[in-house]
């Protein structure tokens, strides 16, 4: 089976690369992904998002709103399956978590409870054991031969004393969590984005205080060569690779010149399967593992190192600023009969009810806007139709009406009307639907009172100056002798674009009084002036042009250029809180990398001056 880890950075934008959820699954054709930093508010979560065919999926959404972070984090696991029930797979796990303190599951639940939690977590009341788990960063899926983390591990700034502090407890209680596992005989896997970068020979730029870092003396003392119980499993395959990075900075592409760090990581703790065996898991069990490479942004193939990674040469880069982490294993005998745990998102009800309901919430939102405003009593008393002041009952299914708007009871909403509730959710054709609306609107709306029906058809003739110039359509007919639309009305109401509104007026109203004409000068330029006119436009738009062209020529001239490379540098904002905060400044603009690369970026700083700060 194959196990991946991804920081995607945005399941959204995965999404929208690959063009579905089950496409950027498939591309990986692995039995488990498990992707961090999803970025999805529970909120906004749909089942286009979260739910793939063959797949079932446990996540963790951000739970607090504490300094931006809703919608921040998040994890979630796809495990590939045949069959959601009575299934003997691997894959699909026999239980699942949010989050690892425990209290997630069962808000009841005492501290008392729960037999991981040592005598030196007791100072931590169950409030701040919670705050743990509430910004989406853990999963576990138990799939009988092991137990599976799906991390995404805090970041920290050297001086946010806040964040370390929260780190720090973070890992500790998690450590308490699977040192409670491994002593009741299980095995571990631990995977994601540990937000730590373990060894010199992990990170592109290690100083010589690189090694104090109370965290990576953390991870290191886990590790079995230290006297830990886990393997880092990418080091025991390759523990002699170099500039093997999994992260890069965005905003240095860094990518360009593979200047980065690895901090996703697979660890496993566990004896191995086979019975009566001396020799390890990894060894017996671990058949490769490695990062995957192709999914990276940058592709050096199409990138040439001379070239700049921001500004006119450079290409686009599409993807997140992490690579995958993939593991395959062999010889892992399948399990007994079980069916998907409760947590699946397929059982979860804000997601399953979107899914089941999605198409005939489609069909129907055009009508609830239009129809449900204006009610339909039953045909005898078809014209018996008075306007209320209320407020809708149900706002949420009636935004687009206004209060004034024409309405009955509530018990005749739909007795008049051509579709049903039940015909709608039936799966009616959208020529069906739209043909009904139609004929539903004209008889809505021929009883509605006439001011209503004036502002719901002039409402959409805004979005072209030109119409308030033109003769209107029906004039003979107009019984008040009216020949301009009345702009006030127009604004009574929002209401669905009139088709005909958008086709250019063939007849002008020459009589329009010179200021009207003023509103759109181009439009009564073309429909009322000459050939000369024409050529004095365009006289003016060179003007402009050049105008335009000279303005930023000047700008060239201001912008500095790097000592290291001659090129023009590239300006940024500081957006760190601090006395220089909102100050710009230019760097070059080439893109990070090691000092010893000439074609990387030459280190180039400059403050711009006090005028443009002040600006």
């Amino acid at each position: 089976m194959k196990i991946v880890s991804y920081n995607v950075n945005g399941l959204r934008q995965r999404i929208a690369q690959f063009g579905s959820l089950r496409n950027l699954l498939n591309s990986f054709d692995a039995d488990i992904l498990c992707f961090q930093e999803t970025k999805l508010p529970r909120q906004e979560l749909t089942a286009d998002l979260i739910m793939a065919d063959g797949y079932e999926s446990f996540f963790s959404c951000t739970r607090t709103s504490q300094k931006g972070r809703t919608g921040y984090s998040g994890v979630i696991t796809f495990c590939r399956v045949k069959s959601a029930f009575s299934s003997n797979e691997v894959a699909l796990p026999q239980a699942a978590e949010e989050g690892f303190t425990g209290l997630l599951k069962n808000s009841q639940t005492s501290k008392d409870e729960l037999p991981f939690m040592a005598d030196d977590l007791e100072e931590f009341s169950k409030d701040e054991l919670i705050s743990l788990d509430s910004e989406g960063r853990c999963i576990i899926t138990d799939h009988t031969h092991f137990v599976l983390f799906n991390v995404y591990g805090p970041r920290a700034a050297s001086d946010d004393t806040e964040r370390i502090q929260f780190k720090k407890f973070f890992y500790s209680v998690l450590q308490k969590r699977w040192e409670y596992l491994l002593h009741q005989g299980r095995r571990i896997f631990v995977v994601g984005d540990l937000n730590i970068a373990p060894f010199a020979i992990d990170r592109c730029d290690a100083g010589p205080d690189f090694e104090n870092n109370e965290f990576r003396k953390w991870f290191k003392s886990m590790l079995i060569e230290n006297g830990g119980q886990f393997f880092d499993v990418f080091r025991a395959k390759h523990p002699d690779r170099r500039e093997a990075y999994t992260c890069w900075s965005q905003n240095t592409g860094a990518e360009v010149f593979n200047f980065g760090s690895r901090i996703d990581h697979i660890l496993f703790a566990g004896s191995c399967l086979h019975e009566s065996c001396d020799h390890s898991f990894v060894r017996c069990h671990v058949k490769e593992c490695d990062i995957l490479t192709q999914y990276k942004r940058c592709k050096p193939e199409n990138t040439p190192s001379a070239h700049r990674w921001k500004g006119g040469r450079s290409i686009k880069l599409e993807g997140s600023d992490h690579a995958p982490v993939f593991m395959s294993l062999h010889e892992i005998s399948e399990v007994s009969l079980h069916s998907t745990p409760s947590l699946s998102a397929r059982y979860v009800p804000m997601v399953h009810g979107i899914q089941q309901t999605l198409v005939s919430v489609l069909m129907k939102r055009k009508v609830s806007e239009q129809i449900k405003s204006c009610k339909m009593a039953p045909e005898d008393d078809a014209m018996d139709v008075t306007c209320e002041g209320e407020e809708p009952v149900n706002r949420a299914a009636s935004s687009a009406t206004s209060p004034n708007e024409c309405r009955f009871p509530p018990s005749q909403v739909y007795k008049g009307s051509i579709l049903k509730p039940n015909e709608l959710s039936r799966g009616s054709s959208q020529e069906a639907v739209s043909k009904s609306l139609n004929e539903s609107e004209k008889s809505v709306m021929h009883k509605c009172n006439k001011p209503h029906k004036k502002g719901r058809n002039s409402q959409w003739s805004q979005l072209s100056l030109r119409s308030f110039f033109q003769k209107s359509t029906n004039l003979d007919n107009d019984v008040n002798g009216s020949s301009y639309t009345d702009y006030s009305s127009s604004q009574a109401e929002p209401s669905q674009p009139n088709p005909q509104l958008h086709e250019t007026p063939t007849v002008s109203d020459h009589s329009t009084s010179p200021k009207q004409c003023s509103l759109d000068t181009d439009a009564c330029d073309q429909d009322l002036a000459g050939p000369k006119d024409s050529s004095t436009k365009e006289e003016k738009s060179n003007v402009a042009s050049l105008e335009w062209q000279r303005i930023q020529q000047l700008m060239q001239n201001s912008i500095p250029i790097c000592k290291g490379h001659k090129e023009p540098c590239i300006s940024r904002v500081v957006k760190k809180q601090g006395p220089n905060f909102g100050r710009r400044f230019y760097v070059c603009a080439r893109a990070e990398g090691p000092a010893s690369n000439p074609e990387a970026n030459c280190g180039y700083f400059g403050w711009a001056s006090s005028k443009s700060r002040n600006k």
